[in-house]
């Protein structure tokens, strides 16, 4: 039986999760819980094989979240599940130590699948993805502006985007607030931006 733990945000995700496994032979839910910092607390007291985990979390992000989980339990595989374009995280989420990306537009099929491959070592992508891959470019319009930074910057556009200030970025990523303050000098260099309220602008834009 595969130990699957639901990271989300939204309880009516987790709950709809949780219930879809309900009757499976192979998966069960064991937890779910709503922000980053409540994955570590859920995985000291309790057996996790696969975390399905959201991006976008309260208190530590989904990125930020997995640079500790390969750090501290490095044996529990961790697959984003999110709503953010897989054409710009698919490939800095597996460079952050993911084992799979799936959208949640997939189906309940390609979900089951997905948690399967990767409890058995493998690594999933979508079909798309994987072919993008191969042909060594990203998916989407916005994809050449992504191709330019690094997983770590793409973390503090994230937390910039969302509204976060230097102090608590710096603190959510353990980094000092100087060190912030040149990731942002960087992100506006290479998104060709002059001040922080087009960085956000931009940084949004890119998401849609």
């Amino acid at each position: 039986m595969i130990n699957l733990l639901v990271v989300d945000n939204h309880p009516i995700v987790r709950k709809g999760i949780e219930l879809l496994f309900v009757t499976s032979p192979h998966i069960q839910v064991v937890g779910g819980v709503g922000n980053g910092e409540a994955i570590f607390e859920f995985l000291k007291e309790n057996r996790v094989d696969i975390i399905l985990c959201e991006i976008d979390l309260p208190k530590l992000n989904g990125l930020t979240a997995l640079r500790r989980l390969k750090k501290d339990f490095p044996e529990v595989k961790t697959i984003i599940f999110s709503a953010q374009p897989e054409g710009i995280y698919a490939i800095n989420a597996i460079k952050a130590g993911a084992d799979g990306y799936l959208s949640k537009t997939a189906g309940i099929i390609t979900l089951k699948e997905a948690i399967l491959r990767v409890h058995e070592g493998g690594t999933y992508l979508s079909n798309d993805m994987e072919e993008q891959m191969k042909k060594g470019r990203r998916v989407g319009r916005s994809g050449s502006y992504y191709r330019k930074l690094s997983t770590r910057e793409i973390e503090v556009l994230k937390l910039i985007s969302s509204g976060r200030k230097n102090k608590e970025i710096a603190a959510e990523l353990n980094i000092n607030e100087k060190t912030v303050s040149t990731y942002k000098a960087r992100l506006m260099k290479k998104l060709q931006v002059d001040n922080i309220v087009d960085l956000i602008s931009r940084a949004k834009l890119l998401e849609l």
